[in-house]
């Protein structure tokens, strides 16, 4: 019960470093197909970045729900709903912050609702608010049904979830981006001036109705982190979750025939498919730290981020955002003459990232590693004067 899984923190630092990586390249009209999500149905490596980190929220759940469970019904509601608040709650102050913006040369308010363009405002969901929510959930699910009623749970929310978007989808294209029913959930419950807009029309790939099979991606974690709990570090363990990871892939892969694997609609067959892809991820993970003793500067690296998951991935959010205020005239530009401002960042990568290669891909990916090392070294710090940020 209380053998320390070394594996489990480079599997989550990994899928931090990730985000950070997909997340902050140079240019977004120049990124390599690796590092972008499918346009629509598919999967690219960069889709399963989010549902593994879910799967790793699922994984530390089972470590400490038996305290949680032993401090008491009251304890437990207290911890899970402040912690949920906490996270949803950075989550909306990432999407509002810095409350100004720079616009046509100078800087502007950001309104809660924009009084002159009622159809834009700040975007309520996000990555961090369906963590928050299916942390959520999740925790009640496990607390309350125990592990066998969680699974029972998650496999009718997988099938109800698939009808929803068969029957009250758009007749002959359920599964489009104008066709999905939860288009039409956000719009009613969130409006559309707090839904994404990045996709040319109102549309939250972190949505209300896609947030239900993403808690299974949770629960499944979770039941994963139970066995491994259970097995300890044994043969056993590793047969089974590469036995279970292979099944439930497979699974994944079967219903996408009817049900398309798709990240932006969180599809069942998508759950199922990067589910059974983390097990088999960590069972290799677990297989050369844990039993082969493999911790070489890899895997130190990842662990950093593992270190302070959260705190790393709000700063990645907030460091961007402050150094887009940073402004300064960098010269004219057009038949106007108009001035052209720019920022640290901007500046960065326009002068040293981008003319490294005429291969402006290059340059970007480039931007995109050095942020991931200046984060990683902003983790390190902390890791050596021993700060670790939890909620």
């Amino acid at each position: 019960m209380n053998q320390r899984y070394y594996s489990l923190d480079v599997f989550r630092g990994a899928t931090v470093a990730l985000m950070i990586l997909v997340n902050n390249p140079g240019s977004w009209e120049h990124i390599y197909p690796p590092l972008e999500h499918a346009p629509w149905n598919g999967c690219t490596p960069t889709d399963l970045v989010f549902p593994f980190f879910l799967f790793a929220v699922g994984n530390a759940m089972a470590f400490v729900m038996p305290r949680l469970e032993s401090a008491g019904n009251a304890v437990f509601l207290q911890k899970i709903f402040k912690r949920t608040l906490i996270i949803f709650g950075l989550g909306l102050f990432l999407n509002w912050f810095p409350f100004i913006r720079w616009s046509e040369n100078h800087y502007v308010l950001r309104y809660w609702v924009n009084p002159t363009q009622p159809d834009n405002g700040v975007r309520i969901l996000g990555v961090l608010q369906r963590i928050a929510l299916c942390y959520l959930f999740a925790s009640l699910l496990v607390y309350y049904c125990k592990l066998r009623g969680a699974l029972i749970i998650s496999a009718c929310i997988l099938l109800i979830y698939w009808v929803l978007c068969l029957y009250f989808g758009h007749p002959g294209d359920p599964y489009s981006i104008t066709g999905y029913f939860g288009l039409g959930v956000d719009k009613a419950v969130l409006g559309v001036a707090h839904m994404y807009k990045g996709e040319g029309v109102p549309f939250d790939p972190e949505g209300l109705a896609s947030t239900l099979p993403a808690i299974v991606q949770v629960v499944l974690g979770y039941y994963t982190g139970y066995q491994i709990v259970g097995r300890g570090k044994t043969p056993g363990l590793l047969k089974w979750m590469i036995s279970a990871g292979i099944i439930i892939a497979v699974a994944g892969l079967c219903w996408n025939v009817i049900f398309p694997i798709n990240k932006k609609i969180w599809t069942s067959s998508f759950v199922l498919f990067t589910s059974g892809l983390a097990m088999l991820v960590l069972a290799v993970l677990i297989y050369l730290i844990e039993f082969r003793g493999w911790k070489g500067w890899l895997s130190r690296f990842f662990d950093i981020f593992g270190k302070n998951p959260l705190f790393i991935f709000v700063m990645s959010g907030l460091i961007p955002r402050i150094s887009g205020l940073i402004r300064w005239a960098e010269g004219k530009q057009g038949s106007e003459d108009t001035m052209v401002y720019t920022s640290p960042l901007e500046w960065f990568y326009n002068h040293i990232c981008r003319p490294v290669s005429e291969n402006l891909k290059n340059g970007s990916l480039l931007y995109a590693i050095l942020m991931v090392m200046f984060f990683w070294l902003l983790g390190y710090i902390m890791d050596r004067k021993k700060i670790y940020i939890r909620v």
